[in-house]
């Protein structure tokens, strides 16, 4: 955070010629590590591979847990984590949340005029997107400490070698990596690949989230399949429940019911697949 109020003390000390006290930053926009544009035009077949490459990348990172974090913690945001790109106890936890947090605050400034910037100027443009990387930089620590220090807790193994804190500190550097990772790739896929980089992500995790959701023939649960414990896929669950399940269970079960709009034992209902199709 330290970095923080520097960067902000430096913007309010500012006085130059130019209209933005963003300029204050200027010259540590153009140090900025960043990943180059391409000179022309880049072929189609170019950014399929970039892209491709940046998905298989992205999917790999989903299944790189926290190094030290317990078995028995839980991810009150896991609801969200769709929506934002991530997975729980994975590298990508935080998913584009920084990127996207980073940019709303900088659309809000900008359109409120408290940044005195014309995005129509090269210059200008430059400057608001230089600065919006480093908000990116700010914007995962706040968002990855409070989670960390509420709910991502430490292995008790860990806690033990390192101490409460040097764990957490691990967690935190972990979920920064990954964070500033996805960063780089978003940044790749706009420059070098289809579209944007955070729209592939979101994409590439709903998908992700339907195609297991309906074909997973993995049981919901540990343990051998049953009709509280049936698979986890929406299509293999429907059959197996047609095929093992008596009249009785499907009366004593609401069995109709429970493959329609799901019951307490799954939560895979047909509905929600139908109005996903729909």
């Amino acid at each position: 955070m330290g970095l923080g109020t520097a960067l902000t003390l430096a913007c309010l000390a500012y006085t130059g010629e130019e209209s933005s006290r963003l300029f204050a930053l200027k010259r540590l926009v153009d140090v900025y590590p960043t990943i180059t544009k391409p000179d022309g035009h880049v072929r189609f077949g170019q950014k399929m591979w970039t892209t491709t490459l940046v998905l298989i990348i992205y999917f790999a990172m989903t299944n790189v847990m926290i190094w030290g974090l317990a078995d028995s913690t839980m991810d009150i945001f896991s609801s969200f984590r769709a929506i934002m790109a991530g997975a729980s106890g994975s590298i990508m936890h935080l998913g584009i949340g920084p990127i996207v947090t980073a940019s709303i605050i900088m659309q809000l400034f900008a359109g409120a005029k408290i940044i005195k910037l014309d995005l129509q100027d090269s210059d200008d443009k430059q400057l608001y997107q230089g600065v919006q990387k480093i908000l990116v930089l700010l914007m995962i620590p706040v968002e990855s400490i409070p989670q960390v220090y509420g709910f991502l807790d430490p292995h008790e193994d860990m806690i033990a070698i390192y101490g409460i804190g040097w764990a957490n500190s691990l967690i935190v550097l972990q979920l920064f990596m990954g964070s500033y990772l996805v960063f780089l790739l978003d940044e790749l896929v706009s420059k070098w690949g289809i579209g944007s980089g955070i729209s592939l992500f979101i994409a590439a995790g709903v998908a992700q989230s339907t195609f297991v959701g309906t074909l997973s023939p993995l049981a919901s649960g540990p343990g051998a399949y049953g009709l509280q414990n049936p698979p986890a896929g929406t299509l293999p669950m429907i059959f197996y429940w047609l095929r093992t399940a008596t009249y009785s269970d499907l009366v004593s079960r609401n069995g109709f019911e429970s493959i329609l709009l799901g019951d307490q034992f799954h939560a895979n209902p047909v509905i929600a697949l139908v109005s996903s199709i729909i």
